[in-house]
């Protein structure tokens, strides 16, 4: 009994979601889909007769964190992982003869971004195969970092960019714990181990510690962004990298980017670069995920079993 009224109930639901469907402006599309994960190819640009070479655009959005991403409806890939999987692709395929890295991100943790330059400066070197780097809406911090990795940056006209810097946010509970008459306690083994705990107020000492370590991963990104622009005097760059963002204009004033423009403007430049007239233009993507154009981004692939997914603080859910 208890299993016809999972029928009945799934049903009901099913007939809900087609009804309000056809009350508004959107379409319930339901088809089966390959389960396998593997990344496709999809063309979203080719001119007429046969073309084998192609320019593939590779995005890179949101956050740039080494883990995967949490959403409502699923788990999405690691930045990371999804980024080097596109790379090892565009590097497999001979026909391949340039890229469109598609930024849109604010940025994110030193280690990802790091790891992805670095993946793409390989990438460069092992091929030969020209990097041309766009950047939509954002391209700060990490994501303009990257973009230092490719052979020229344009970015739309109103494209955010700059960023150029590293932060570490603490804050203290102490004083609110106080006022209640919690006092917190820790047993350590030196004298910095609860270092940045929120449980206390900061000392100098340890203020020190984090501030040279910060300064260290600042020196390591003002070094990507002094050997990709060249043009730039290091003091001038030093007045640049304290952190402020920059329009899409005042950085191509400060020679932080080399032109403005659309993702039409970097497929063309990197078609230039790849010495090719005419060529396909494609973009990798899950099977899940449709691409009909080179301003599309990718969905949160949605994970067998789950529907909705309710993400709870990593305290409570970290294993070790």
């Amino acid at each position: 009994m208890k299993r016809n009224s999972n029928v009945v109930g799934a049903v009901c639901l099913l007939v809900l979601l087609v009804v309000g469907a056809g009350c508004s402006n959107q379409a319930l599309l339901i088809q089966p889909v390959s389960a396998k994960r593997t990344l496709k190819e999809h063309i979203i640009q080719k001119p007429k007769g046969t073309v084998r070479d192609k320019v593939a655009v590779i995005d890179v959005d949101g956050i740039l964190v080494n883990h995967a991403k949490s959403g409502l409806l699923g788990r999405s890939d690691n930045p990371v992982s999804l980024f080097m999987e596109k790379l090892a692709k565009a590097s497999a395929d001979r026909a391949v003869k340039a890229v469109v890295l598609r930024i849109n991100s604010p940025g994110g943790t030193i280690g990802a971004t790091d790891a992805m330059h670095h993946a793409l400066t390989q990438f460069k070197q092992e091929t030969g195969k020209p990097v041309i780097a766009i950047m939509l809406d954002l391209g700060a911090s990490g994501g303009y970092y990257l973009a230092c990795g490719a052979d020229g940056i344009v970015a739309q006209p109103s494209c955010v960019t700059g960023s150029i810097g590293v932060i570490l946010q603490t804050m203290s509970f102490k004083g609110t714990l106080d006022k209640i008459g919690i006092k917190a306690e820790a047993i350590k083994s030196g004298e910095l181990k609860a270092m940045g705990s929120p449980l206390k107020d900061m000392e100098e000492t340890e203020r020190d510690v984090l501030h040279s370590i910060i300064m260290s991963q600042y020196n390591i990104f003002l070094d990507v962004v002094a050997k990709a622009r060249p043009g730039i005097p290091e003091d001038k760059l030093r007045s640049l990298a304290d952190g402020r963002v920059y329009t899409a204009g005042q950085a191509l004033d400060a020679g932080l980017i080399d032109q403005i423009g659309y993702p039409e403007n970097a497929i063309a430049w990197a078609k230039r670069e790849a010495g090719l007239s005419r060529c396909q233009v494609v973009i990798y993507h899950r099977p899940v995920d449709y691409k009909p154009n080179s301003y599309a981004t990718a969905m949160s692939p949605i994970e067998p079993g789950a529907l909705v997914n309710v993400g709870l603080p990593h305290w409570l859910t970290a294993s070790g």
